[in-house]
């Protein structure tokens, strides 16, 4: 059986053979949206943002394990991945303004201080975007609920970063940069995942519409290609493609670090 809600921006599409698996999987989703969306005041995310700077800050599992492997990734790539940016987004009206610091100039990734059992604090003041990193760990998340409740095979699309475990393979579509409503096959996934990063719909007449951000320059690129990158694990796949668009390197060395494939489809 097949369902779909709008969650994480987009329609989180998830295929399972029980309905008890399936909402396992969506309510994994929805506490990913919960504790990292930065539009949320509320949420863990913004707690950091506003106060880890100030005084330590108790999260949830996962929010510290996003926050360590986008460390992780931001080392690995020298700086190309890093959630650090999102003042920039506030800045370009991509992201609200929560407060008045947050269209500022702050810190990297790299500023937080991780303390085991979950404490986060960060060196200076942080404008933390989890936007190119979450989505993809909340379809990892989804995955490992619908296996928990002995689901043997199923997918769960977020708006195009998929995975698929089991039996079950999913075909492969991107959207053509050059005509956004084409559809181009890839071919078929099976046990991994696919994320892409495009600009199909920016309104042209606008500046500054680029969702990603090279870090060392805090400029926002605009492109007309899309970019794909398949892994084993969404998180990977899905942070993965701001390297590949910053880069556009398809042998960049952190794609062989994260058994990764780059693909790239130009006009």
């Amino acid at each position: 059986m097949i369902r779909c809600k709008p969650l994480l921006g987009t329609y989180v599409e998830i295929s399972a053979n029980t309905d008890e698996a399936i909402n396992q999987a969506f309510e994994a989703i929805q506490l990913v949206q919960d504790l990292m969306g930065f539009h949320n005041p509320h949420s863990e995310l913004s707690q950091i943002n506003a106060h880890a700077h100030l005084e330590p800050i108790k999260v949830h599992e996962w929010t510290f394990q996003v926050l360590r492997i986008a460390q992780e990734l931001c080392e690995s790539t020298k700086g190309m991945f890093d959630c650090g940016v999102g003042g920039k987004l506030v800045a370009s009206g991509l992201l609200p303004k929560h407060s008045d610091r947050m269209d500022t100039s702050c810190g990297s990734i790299m500023d937080l201080v991780l303390t085991e059992p979950n404490l986060v604090s960060s060196k200076v003041p942080l404008t933390l975007d989890l936007g190119g990193i979450a989505k993809g760990f909340a379809v990892d998340k989804a995955i490992e609920a619908l296996q928990l409740c002995g689901a043997e095979s199923g997918y769960v699309n977020a708006g195009g970063d998929l995975r698929v475990f089991g039996n079950t393979s999913q075909e492969i579509q991107v959207r053509n940069p050059s005509n956004p409503t084409e559809l181009i096959s890839l071919g078929s996934l099976k046990n991994g995942a696919i994320a892409s990063s495009g600009l199909y719909y920016c309104d042209d007449s606008k500046t500054n519409q680029g969702h990603i951000v090279i870090p060392q320059t805090m400029e926002q690129i605009e492109f007309t290609e899309s970019y794909s990158v398949i892994a084993p694990e969404c998180i990977y796949a899905d942070a993965l493609t701001k390297v590949f668009a910053i880069s556009k390197d398809n042998s960049h060395p952190c794609f062989q670090k994260y058994s990764a494939q780059a693909i790239g489809i130009a006009l």
